[in-house]
């Protein structure tokens, strides 16, 4: 079998979409069967990588935002030549936007399935906006029609896969038909518990020994919720000077808010971006707590990774991400707020939280290793085809 992939949601610093892109190839790399892998990804030039049954197609796309490096694909000629020379056997679309569209409609002419990920939630973004713009009347009209454009884009998909059970109840809920739950993985054999580098590696950060180390990992953005940890972090800094130290991986929109904070604390160090996935490992497994303040997470690779390290996570309750926790969040945030967040890290603080990470690596390595998550990605992309007429319902 030959797939295709399609995305808009990949740059050199991006995180989940391209680590599940990645792992991919390298599942298909590895296994003995024959199947083929081709990537269509936006980038600064048009190039061709080919790497055994592996060819990575990047097209030349102009920049859209210069932190999170993503580009806009526009040159939708380039994709259809691309996929009427390749034939796949099967196409899956990892954007929402006009190359959604595009694998949709050259799919169809070519008689190739295409099915959809549904990776970011879009709609609730727009939500957010308009409701602080223009008011509920507004927020309404965007919902409505958010809702029926989701639903006339995926339905032409052949199945539509999600991260979450709670995000393919919110699609199902909606009208979209035929959605799949697909979690994404970790490589354990990286991501995993070893506290023999600890020490050193904090070291390294100047981590004074008495202090809880905290993590976040992921771009520093509005959708992110950064600007929440940053004020959490204040007044925890407040209450209990120096009992903790705050690791920063990643960069974005909120890069000088952080520096800010970084003037006024000792207690704060930031890392633009970790691209080697062992290095990442090893701030994974220097911190106690890793720190994840999203709230319209579809599904939270890193809070994964951590927990594949074997350490904890605290959060605020109530997104996708929930279903992806191994240990009790009693002690997370209920509420979306800073005082909120502070209070839940220092409770988990208190916690054993080598004990809980532990129990939490068990798990996650029992049930998101990316072999155990591609065989059944394999088994849906064979019974698509299997099951193709084509001519998916509009």
């Amino acid at each position: 079998m030959k797939i295709c992939d399609l995305t808009q949601f990949y740059s050199p610093v991006s995180g989940g979409v391209k680590r599940y892109l990645h792992e991919k190839i390298a599942y298909i790399q590895d296994c003995m069967s024959k199947d083929k892998h081709v990537l269509v990804i936006p980038g600064k030039k048009t190039t061709v990588r080919a790497n055994g049954r592996s060819r990575v197609y990047t097209i030349r796309a102009p920049l859209v935002s210069r932190t999170a490096q993503y580009r806009a694909l526009l040159n939708l000629r380039a994709v259809d030549q691309i996929l009427r020379n390749e034939r796949p056997d099967i196409i899956e679309s990892g954007d929402p936007y006009q190359l959604g569209w595009k694998a949709v409609r050259t799919g169809r002419a070519l008689k190739i399935p295409v099915i959809g990920f549904y990776h970011s939630h879009f709609p609730e973004a727009y939500l957010r906006r308009s409701t602080k713009l223009f008011g509920k009347t507004a927020t309404r009209r965007v919902m409505k029609l958010s809702r029926a454009y989701v639903r006339k884009l995926y339905n032409q998909c052949a199945a539509t896969l999600v991260a979450s059970e709670r995000l393919a109840h919110v699609l199902r809920d909606w009208g979209v038909r035929d959605v799949r739950v697909l979690s994404l993985g970790v490589n354990i054999d990286i991501f995993r518990p070893d506290r023999s580098d600890q020490q050193a590696t904090r070291a390294g950060l100047g981590v004074g020994i008495n202090r809880k180390v905290l993590l976040y990992v992921g771009r520093l953005a509005k959708e992110k919720n950064t600007t929440k940890l940053f004020r959490a972090f204040e007044i925890l800094e407040r209450r209990r000077p120096n009992d903790f130290h705050l690791l920063m991986i990643g960069d974005g929109a909120q890069r000088n808010q952080l520096r800010k904070l970084q003037a006024r604390s000792n207690n704060l160090s930031s890392i633009r971006y970790c691209a080697e996935p062992k290095e990442l490992a090893r701030y994974y497994r220097a911190a106690d707590l890793f720190v994840h303040p999203g709230v319209q997470e579809t599904f939270g690779l890193v809070a994964l990774e951590s927990q594949a390290c074997g350490t904890p996570v605290v959060g605020i309750r109530g997104s996708a991400m929930d279903d992806l926790i191994f240990h009790d969040q009693n002690d997370w945030a209920l509420e979306n707020k800073a005082e909120a967040l502070a209070e839940a890290i220092e409770r988990m603080s208190e916690k054993d939280l080598s004990s809980l990470g532990q129990k939490a690596a068990e798990r996650a390595a029992q049930l998101h290793a990316w072999p155990r998550i591609f065989e059944r990605l394999f088994c849906i992309y064979r019974e698509v085809c299997a099951n193709y007429k084509g001519n998916p319902a509009g």
